[in-house]
């Protein structure tokens, strides 16, 4: 039996794909053969690629001059393979320091070329993200990296700041939850596993005059460039997750795109948020105008309670709420695939568990 899954990531995937995806797994489309076994460069897997890389710009309106690659290696393969193309032709690149995943992306960085952390809220535990008319811009820099959601910290940056730079967003957590104006970025990564699909695919929507920049130095495997004229198939791409990626678009689209998802997810972010607020047993430590709306984070007032909350969270059918080993607490990670019931029940058991031990 399914249970409630807020675990940060792999995430939930929604049923609905889930079971299009069982009815599919031994044979596909008549062909003898699940689609995890056929060559990526039939006619067969090449229609299922097409039409995932089609129904993602339809989705996130991607404008003509971008490409949407689909490459291996997860978030943590573009904190290295960004500098690698661009930090070269000023030797210099800023960043903005909001939290765990920007922090592990300057220290990929620095080993290749300079960084600048033109803003930082690590003095304050990452409470908030720093805001973006405060960032110290600098003139020769060849781009800005920034991670709008820090799902760690639950922390985000809420608009795309207006930067006269190449823009640079590792959106892993937060890409697909609501309408996205590409136009503002010169390239956004994510990994696959929050909203997407399974673990082992990342997206990466750069804009192409923007990859034409790119080091022609680094080995092939490392440019954006080589990826995009041989259709993300350079080497053999992560077939599965990119066919599962497919289905979840195809489900964004008939849930009624990313208008639907940001009406429902903010919708279930504030419900959780009004009750953390409203309890003195529960609290959360982010600056509401920073507050994550993917990852609520929340602590017990006695965290010698939080080893129970957890056992009985899960023997009442709620899964991965323990917070990141890093920060403690608590962290219910509501993405596209968990929906507003989910989040009703989670806040019933918290009345629960808050009645028997407040």
């Amino acid at each position: 039996m399914r249970k409630w899954n807020f675990c940060a990531g792999p995430a939930v995937i929604s049923e609905a794909v889930l079971e299009e995806v069982k009815s599919e797994l031994l044979e596909f489309k008549k062909i003898g053969a699940s689609i995890m076994e056929i060559s990526h460069r039939s006619k067969t897997f090449m229609e299922v690629a097409e039409q995932a890389k089609n129904d993602l710009v339809d989705i996130l309106k991607i404008p003509k001059n971008y490409d949407v690659l689909f490459l291996q290696g997860g978030a943590t393969h573009q904190f290295s393979m960004v500098p690698y193309n661009f930090g070269h032709s000023n030797g210099q690149a800023d960043y903005v320091l909001s939290g765990t995943w920007s922090k592990k992306a300057i220290a990929e960085a620095s080993k290749i070329t300079k960084v600048n952390i033109i803003a930082s809220s690590e003095t304050k535990n990452f409470s908030y993200a720093p805001d973006p008319k405060d960032w110290r811009v600098n003139q020769n820099s060849a781009y800005v990296h920034y991670c709008p959601n820090e799902t760690i910290q639950g922390v985000a940056i809420h608009e795309p700041p207006d930067i006269n730079k190449p823009i640079i967003s590792d959106a892993s957590s937060v890409i697909l939850s609501e309408p996205l104006d590409v136009n503002k970025f010169s390239l956004i990564y994510a990994g696959a596993q929050k909203n997407i699909g399974p673990a082992g695919l990342t997206i990466v929507i750069i804009n192409r005059d923007f990859m034409e920049l790119g080091n022609q130095q680094i080995p092939n495997i490392l440019k954006y460039s080589e990826h995009s004229s041989s259709n993300s198939m350079l080497n053999t791409p992560p077939t599965f997750a990119w066919y599962m990626a497919g289905k979840v678009f195809k489900w964004i689209k008939q849930c009624g795109g990313l208008e639907y998802f940001r009406e429902q997810n903010h919708a279930k972010a504030s419900k959780l948020y009004e009750f953390v607020d409203k309890s003195s047993f529960y609290s959360n430590h982010v600056d509401i105008k920073n507050r994550s709306i993917m990852n609520v984070t929340f602590f017990l007032e006695n965290d010698q309670l939080d080893t129970a909350f957890l056992l009985e969270a899960e023997k009442n059918g709620f899964l991965n709420l323990k917070g990141h080993r890093s920060v403690g607490g608590m962290r219910a990670s509501i993405y596209n695939a968990l929906p507003l019931e989910g989040v009703e029940e989670l806040i019933k058991f918290m009345t629960y568990f808050e009645s028997n031990n407040g």
